[in-house]
């Protein structure tokens, strides 16, 4: 059991990034049994947690990897608070294995240990929990509604620690393959008495604009005997702004011998001629902006009664709340006579760069330009409710159980884009350089030569519940063993749907409007040009924007599904605390059996027509773990774990529906498979930890999992008349005939993923003064895996989805007892987050290497001044699509961030 007597919420400068794995800590956050059972282990207490500052916190959690079962790794709170973290992800990329993708300037997602964000489990005070939020760009899949759990909707204040689980037990919840972080928010027992503190930062975005938004946090609490209290609260603005290229996508195109100039050598223009498309071009080169306005709100309440040693009974309740408004611009050769396809209008192709089978580099004369403002509002509102209690019947016997309650709610009320058009344009490109250079021709700014093209409305829903109910028991049998047992029931839901309206304002002509409802890009951009101010236009036109109010008239059919689970679960398991031949030797083994029922709702495409349908499905299985720890010797620890867990598949691969995507030279469309049976994975791991006294630590392990089941995409081209789409959600000018790229889940032969994580820190307090305050933690992780892919009926080996083969983070401290700094580096190599389309096979984000830096003064002994800096490098994102030729779809910057604070304990 974890006892912290105390601990300096947001005041130290600690990063304690812990490798804990006792078997009963394992299951602190999620099972009350474990946290409290009297497990014969000598590491399943630690009486006093006194961390005052980085050294001693590194120590620590030293002393408590050299105590454990598995792989747990733990960030505490003061940690989370102190580093130079905007949320929780930005947090849990210091942890070896873990990665992060990133949106709107800040972490949102993780992998963990080359496995994507639906493989981890995410849990919150001992539940299992669920949010989404949205990206504003259609690259990165825009509204999210899978299991991938989004860090960004939390602040990282409200929680005072974050368990990593990477070795399963049977007492742990099944369903994460990758593993299961755990939230744990802050209880008044944590603390000896009354505790205040309050923090305030302003930051700024070097992409957005002038302007500093807030950022503060205030926590209370108090014990009054067996009784205690405590409530928090976290409120931030953050201003960012994504901007650069981005295409819609490559394709092959061809050209009419009419559309083909003198520019270009005859061998080009016979490639480009052929009756069969060869030659893959980008479609719609664009200079896009993303501006985000983001709130994010956050408050808890815990309350705690303890009366003596025997019962224990804890109440938790948490509310979050992000809300997005964004403002998204971009310029696109995507007007009537466009560059998203084959060139057959008044578009003359002037000169060309081929390089193998892809035109690099372009001019055209007659280009029609697009430009694009679209107005975005979306909110989450999250909450839960959690009630946990233990009873110790008697010296050997600890009854415990878990109640609770959450749900996310996901809202996006204002989805309104407003497409002008400027025709006869002479443009050029250039993807030879990292950052494509685009070229156009004289009037982008001349509001007189912009009209009224097109108008889109949008609104999408989602909703996700958890109901949670646990109760364990375990059994001290005697001073070395420790029997447990469970059962635990677990219902999940999830709605969502989505409405829409596309009304073309160009047939047969576009629409004049007034100049003073134009506008010049008011954001950073790669370029000025003339936009349609949203809410004037839609004021001018006329155009409906309430479209859930008006019912089924604008919903987007295969769009509106529910995906239900009931889960019933029982485990047994032996816990072991001993010596075997002088060896110091901890271990626990065990069983789970777990049971689903799913149920999904929705509309499939019957061959002909989408109708309406409900298919039911059951899985149930058998899952072993085992775990084991050796000190070898005092200071040489050996661990070993094998086991059997499960993923449950994503959302939207179990849904009875589909969505479309629609665009000039054709669109996608991607459907559930409600039929699919969850991942199996059987896993083995271990490690070896090397100890230098207080000084330093090494450690290196290795990691196989076999996945038995695995999915994976099918994708094939059909035309869309046999989609079972309705035609009226095609473009004017299109017909059934179109061809569009239709993707689907299915259950694949399996898949296989094995790596190694190796850590390393060390105080150098060898050094002559002043430099024997420096110190460095480093760790670096390497993943491989792959799965076959069908693409057109082919079947295609590609590295798993969102596994980076190597990924690395280092930190170089310096600190005394006045004043410290940290600079912190976490490198991402390439991965894939596709299977591709139109022709390409895979697609994917290119490496990232980010770098933070945080300072801190102690002015008083409870006040201290903070400096931080976020991203200081201005590392871009950038998309490509085929894994040989490395198109770029997406090269963005979003800037460097600086905050400014003082924390003040009372």
């Amino acid at each position: 059991m974890l006892k912290v007597t105390k601990f300096n919420l947001l005041t130290t400068t600690a990063l304690t990034v812990a490798v804990l794995g006792i078997a009963a800590q394992a299951q602190a956050a999620e099972t009350p049994a474990a946290a409290s059972a009297p497990a014969a282990s000598d590491a399943s207490e630690v009486d006093a947690i006194v961390v005052t500052g980085f050294r001693d916190s590194l120590l620590h959690a030293r002393d408590l990897k050299r105590k454990a079962v598995g792989a747990v790794d733990v960030i505490v709170s003061e940690d989370i608070a102190a580093f130079p973290d905007l949320n929780l992800a930005e947090s849990l990329q210091r942890i070896p294995g873990v990665a992060i993708s990133r949106d709107s300037g800040e972490g949102r997602q993780i992998t963990l240990r080359g496995l994507g964000p639906d493989f981890t489990r995410t849990q919150l005070n001992g539940m299992e929990v669920l949010g989404n939020t949205a990206s504003g760009m259609d690259n990165r899949g825009g509204v999210s509604r899978s299991r991938a759990f989004d860090f960004s909707l939390f602040a990282s204040e409200l929680f005072n620690r974050v368990t990593v689980q990477k070795s399963y037990a049977s007492e742990q919840d099944e369903g994460g393959i990758g593993g299961t972080v755990q939230l744990q928010t802050a209880k008044p027992f944590d603390y000896p008495g009354f505790k205040a503190v309050l923090s305030a930062k302003g930051q700024r975005n070097s992409n957005a604009n002038d302007k500093i938004t807030p950022r503060v946090v205030g926590l209370i609490s108090n014990r009054w005997g067996d009784f205690g209290a405590l409530a928090s609260i976290a409120y931030g603005e953050t201003d960012s702004n994504e901007f650069g290229y981005r295409s819609f996508n490559w394709g092959p195109i061809r050209a009419n011998a009419g559309n083909i100039g003198s520019g270009v050598s005859a061998a080009d223009a016979a490639k480009l001629t052929a009756a069969t498309a060869t030659i893959y071009a980008p479609q719609a080169n664009t200079y896009s902006t993303w501006f985000d306005h983001r709130k994010r709100l956050g408050a808890t309440v815990a309350l705690q009664y303890e009366p003596g040693d025997k019962l224990k009974l804890a109440f938790d309740g948490l509310y979050s709340q992000l809300e997005n408004s964004r403002r998204n611009f971009s310029l696109a050769t995507s007007g009537v006579n466009s560059l998203t396809g084959n060139i057959i209008g008044t578009q003359v192709m002037q000169s060309a760069v081929i390089q193998g089978n892809t035109l690099m580099a372009a001019s055209y004369t007659g280009v029609d330009i697009r430009s694009e403002f679209n107005r975005e509002e979306d909110k989450t509102k999250f909450y839960q409710l959690g009630l946990s209690g233990s009873y110790q019947a008697t010296d050997k016997l600890l009854l415990s159980g878990l109640i609770g309650y959450s749900k996310s709610d996901y809202a996006l009320p204002v989805f309104d884009k407003v497409f002008l058009e400027s025709k006869n344009y002479a443009f050029s490109f250039d993807d030879r350089p990292s950052m494509p250079v685009n070229t156009y021709g004289p009037g982008l700014t001349d509001p007189a030569k912009w009209d009224l093209m097109r108008m889109d409305t949008q609104e999408n829903r989602i909703s996700s519940e958890y109901t949670n109910a646990k109760f364990d028991v375990a059994f001290a049998a005697n001073e070395i063993s420790t029997l447990k047992g469970g059962v635990s029931y677990k219902k999940f839901q999830n709605y969502g749907a989505q409405w829409g309206d596309k009304q073309f304002r160009n047939v047969p002509a576009n629409t004049k409007i007034p100049d003073n409802l134009k506008l010049v890009v008011p954001f950073k951009s790669l370029g000025a040009y003339i936009v349609g101010d949203v809410d004037p236009v839609y004021a001018q036109i006329g155009q409906t924007r309430d479209l859930e109010a008006q019912g089924a008239k604008y919903a987007t059919p295969g769009t509106a599904f529910t995906v239900t689970e009931e889960t019933r679960a029982a485990y047994l398991q032996y816990d072991l605390s001993t010596e075997i031949l002088g060896k110091g030797v901890r271990a626990n083994a065990g069983v789970r059996y777990y049971s689903t029922d799913l149920s999904s709702d929705g509309t499939l495409n019957t061959g002909t027509s989408l109708q309406p349908v409900s298919i039911k499905h059951k899985c149930n299985g058998w899952l072993p773990a085992l775990n084991v720890a050796v000190d070898v010797n005092e200071g040489l620890v050996a661990r070993f774990s094998a086991n059997r867990d499960i993923s449950r598949p994503a959302l939207g691969d179990l849904a009875a529906a589909g969505s479309l995507t629609t665009a000039p030279f054709g669109g996608t469309i991607s459907t559930g498979n409600p039929n699919l049976t969850p991942f199996t994975s059987d896993s083995i791991e271990g490690s070896l930890e090397f100890y230098d006294g207080k000084v330093g630590s090494f450690t290196i392990g290795v990691f196989y999992k076999k996945l038995k089941s695995f999915i994976t995409s099918q994708t094939s081209i059909m035309p869309y008349s046999q989609t079972g789409f309705p035609l009226s959600f095609l473009l004017p000018g299109q017909d059934g005939t179109i061809l569009y790229n239709v993707s689907r889940p299915v259950n694949g032969p399996g898949a296989d993923i094995q790596g190694l994580e190796a850590s390393f820190q060390r105080d150098f307090d060898f050094l002559p003064a002043p430099f024997n305050h420096l110190g460095v933690v480093a760790n670096g992780t390497y993943a491989d895996g792959s799965s076959p892919v069908i693409i057109s009926g082919q079947s295609v080996t590609l590295p798993l989805f969102q596994l980076s083969k190597y990924s690395a983070n280092a930190t170089i401290y310096y600190e005394t007892d006045a004043w410290g700094m940290r600079l912190s580096t976490a490198y991402r190599d390439q991965y894939l987050d596709g299977a591709g389309g139109n022709g390409n096979i895979g697609s994917g984000v290119k490496a990232t290497n980010n770098i933070d830096f945080a300072a801190h003064y102690n002015v008083l002994p409870k006040l201290k001044l903070t400096l931080e800096g976020i991203n200081l490098s201005n590392q871009h994102s950038i998309q490509f699509t085929d894994v040989t030729a490395k198109r770029t779809t997406v090269n963005v910057s979003s800037g460097r961030t600086i905050l400014i604070g003082a924390t003040y304990e009372f």
